[in-house]
């Protein structure tokens, strides 16, 4: 079997292991909050995903030689958490879109409040999971740390803080330094929390280790960022699962507009490079997350 095929075949066992403790966490639709409840599942299971904080969760752990099970709770919270920010994202009030991956978004396909109700839910419910899993075996200080983490990624200092700057820069032109460190809040700040959650599942991490998978963390989410504005350029709608060229029709700030295509996609490679620089203590055990990059800028190509 090829390196490339054992990758393949470990994103595969990452996604099955998270889909399933999603279906566990997630409640089964009933009673008078069955609509709310559907909404909720149609947002997070539904419609399938890459599921990449989760698996970089994973990644982190296996890198760390951490038992699998003890990163289940923050590989849902994780995605629990994505899936509440696509929701709001896609409102009319924010980019209105329509198409999330290649499905109605959750407000077409039930209704505006339902929607707020939903992400409001999944937001509240990922804290609720790293609050009770009783399968992670962590002090209670170190789970408030975890909680803490998650929290700040998702807040004014990260993710709805990034999206804000991004509501904000419609039709301005920005500096690359702008660009980047909006991009770093709206999508890096929640793939950085995937690694580290995945690095505090262990209970000695050294704090070398833990500096260098933050170096590779910011890296991963910033090239992330800057794949995603290149294939807004370069992939079609059904690639996409969204409408193809929207941030140029709402006159989004991107790495393209801002770099050239050629420039953005330069930009991606050496922040991979980075990442990859980071990971040089590591042994191969930190193959998947090595992959990762690597993935990341290479998607839907």
């Amino acid at each position: 079997m090829s390196v490339d095929s054992q990758f393949k075949d470990s994103l595969k066992e990452f996604c099955t292991r998270v889909d399933h403790h999603l279906d566990r966490w997630l409640p089964e639709p009933s009673g008078p909050e069955a609509h709310l409840q559907e909404a909720m599942r149609y947002s997070v299971i539904g419609g399938g995903g890459k599921r990449v904080r989760p698996v970089l969760v994973y990644a982190a752990g296996q890198a760390l030689n951490i038992e699998v099970e003890q990163l289940d709770a923050c590989a849902c919270a994780v995605e629990i958490i994505h899936a509440y920010s696509l929701i709001h994202d896609d409102l009319p009030a924010m980019d209105d879109d329509d198409l999330r991956r290649g499905r109605p978004t959750c407000h077409k396909e039930y209704d505006e409040a339902t929607a707020i109700l939903a992400g409001d839910a999944l937001q509240a419910f990922a804290f609720e999971i790293l609050a009770s899993d009783d399968v992670l075996q962590t002090s209670p200080s170190n789970r408030i740390e975890m909680i803490k983490l998650l929290a700040k990624a998702s807040g004014s200092i990260g993710m709805a803080g990034g999206q804000a700057i991004d509501l904000d820069a419609v039709g301005k032109s920005l500096k690359l330094e702008e660009l980047e460190n909006m991009h770093l809040l709206k999508t890096g700040a929640l793939i950085r929390a995937s690694v580290l959650l995945g690095a505090m599942c262990s209970p000695n991490i050294q704090a070398s280790k833990l500096e260098a998978l933050d170096t590779y963390a910011r890296c991963v989410g910033l090239a992330f960022q800057i794949h995603d504005d290149v294939l807004d350029v370069t992939a079609d709608t059904a690639t996409l699962g969204k409408p193809q060229g929207s941030d140029e029709q709402q006159n989004k700030p991107t790495y393209p507009s801002l770099l050239g295509l050629e420039g953005a996609q330069q930009r991606a490679l050496e922040l991979h490079n980075r990442a990859i620089q980071a990971l040089e203590t590591f042994d191969e055990s930190a193959d998947i997350l090595r992959k990762l990059s690597a993935y990341i800028i290479e998607r839907g190509h």
